[in-house]
């Protein structure tokens, strides 16, 4: 969340409870990236880059 906060500081991010390691990123209703789908976490800069992609 962080990194997506220094690069968008004005965009709302917020944690949505979930279990078993789900990390999923939403933008619009459009998900960009999926841990649970991927079986993986997300490298450095692969969130941010996933949205600017959808711009």
């Amino acid at each position: 969340m962080a990194e997506l906060r220094e690069e968008w500081p004005e965009v709302e991010v917020k944690p949505i409870p979930s279990g078993g390691g789900v990390f999923e990123v939403v933008v619009d209703g459009h998900l960009v990236f999926s841990k649970k789908a991927l079986h993986r976490h997300a490298t450095p800069g692969e969130v941010v880059d996933a949205i600017k992609a959808r711009s």
